[in-house]
C-alpha cells in the first residue's frame, strides 16, 4: 500500500465561499494530494477541509493552504458560532497507511516551524504532537479563543511552540499536531433554548463527567432558529455515535424538546456508520465482511 496520512485544516471562513475555494485550491495544485471533501458551515462561520497523500506532499499542500488563509481572512473582524483563534485554526495530521503516528508527529513540528519562520504565525502543538500535557486537549489551547489571546501569550506557560511570541492581529494563531481519527457530529434539537443546548453539553462531555471521548458544546443555529450540540468525537470505537445521540435523546425529554436530525461535518469512517446499522436494526452477528462494498474495494 501507499503511504498516506490525512489532513483536515479547519478555516475560520464560512460566509464567503470564494475565499474558502481560493484555500482549497491551493490543495490541488500540489502533486501527490488528493481533495476529498469541504464543507461549509454560515452558523459556525468555519470550514473543515479534508485530503490524502504523500506525508511530503500533504505537508506541503497544508502550508500552502495557511498561507492563502492568511492573505484572504482578517481575524480582528471575524464572529462565528465556532470557537477560533486563527485564520487557519488547526491542522491535525492522521496516519493512513505505512505511516506511523511518531512520523506524523515529526511531520506536525516541520509544518508548524515553517508557518511560524516563514508566516509569521505562533503555533502550538497538540494533540500527539504537544510540548507539554496542558496542550495535549485542543480546547485547553483554544480557550479564550482570538481575542484572549492577546493577553495570554503575554504568560510565559503560553508561549507558542513556533513562530513569534507576539499575537498576529490579522492570522491569530495556529494549532498543528497528529491524532487518531475524529468525527465532527452534530445533533439538532426543536429549541432556540441556548442554556438546554449547554446543559446537555455538560452531560455529554467528558470533562464534565459524561461519555469517554467526546467533546461537546452548544451553538445556535441563527438561520434555522434552533440550537445544536455540537461534537467532536475523538474515538468513535470506544464511544460511538449511537451512544451519544441515545444519551442526547434522553437529556432532551427533560426539557420537554426532542431531536430533530444530525449531521456528520466532513468525512467518517465506514465502521462508525455501520455500527449505528447494527445497533438500530438490532443486526446479530453482523461482521464488516458482509459489507458489499468492502469485499468489492478488497
Amino acid at each position: 500500500m501507499a503511504r498516506l496520512i490525512q489532513c483536515v485544516p479547519n478555516f475560520s471562513e464560512g460566509i464567503n465561499k470564494d475565499i474558502v475555494e481560493e484555500i482549497v485550491e491551493e490543495i490541488s495544485k500540489v502533486d501527490g494530494v488528493k481533495l476529498l471533501d469541504y464543507s461549509i458551515d454560515r452558523d459556525h462561520n468555519r470550514s473543515v477541509v479534508t485530503f490524502v497523500g504523500e506525508p511530503e506532499a500533504v505537508v506541503e499542500a497544508a502550508f500552502n493552504c495557511t498561507r492563502k488563509a492568511a492573505e484572504l481572512i482578517d481575524m480582528s473582524v471575524h464572529k462565528g458560532g465556532h470557537p477560533r483563534m486563527g485564520a487557519t485554526d488547526v491542522i491535525p495530521l492522521v496516519p493512513i497507511s505505512e505511516v506511523t503516528m511518531e512520523e506524523c508527529i515529526e511531520l506536525s513540528k516541520v509544518l508548524g516551524r515553517r508557518i511560524g519562520d516563514e508566516l509569521g504565525i505562533p503555533v502550538y502543538l497538540y494533540e500527539e504532537s504537544a510540548s507539554v500535557q496542558e496542550r495535549k486537549n485542543l480546547a485547553n489551547i483554544r480557550k479564550g479563543e482570538y481575542e484572549g489571546f492577546f493577553e495570554k501569550m503575554k504568560n510565559k506557560e503560553w508561549l507558542p511552540d513556533f513562530g513569534p511570541s507576539t499575537m498576529n492581529k490579522k492570522s491569530g494563531v495556529t494549532a498543528v499536531g497528529a491524532r487518531n481519527f475524529l468525527v465532527a457530529f452534530n445533533v439538532e434539537l426543536d429549541t432556540n433554548d441556548m442554556g438546554i443546548a449547554n446543559a446537555i453539553s455538560r452531560k455529554v462531555r467528558h470533562i464534565n463527567g459524561g461519555l469517554r471521548y467526546v467533546k461537546a458544546m452548544g451553538v445556535f443555529l441563527e438561520e434555522k432558529n434552533r440550537v445544536q450540540i455540537s461534537m467532536n468525537m475523538v474515538n468513535y470505537e470506544k464511544t460511538s455515535l449511537y451512544t451519544v445521540l441515545e444519551l442526547i435523546k434522553i437529556e432532551a425529554k427533560r426539557y420537554g424538546v426532542n431531536v430533530v436530525g444530525s449531521e456528520v461535518v466532513g468525512l467518517v469512517p465506514m465502521q462508525a456508520l455501520l455500527e449505528c446499522a447494527v445497533y438500530y436494526l438490532q443486526l446479530n452477528g453482523f461482521d464488516m465482511d458482509q459489507v458489499l462494498e468492502r469485499r468489492i474495494y478488497e
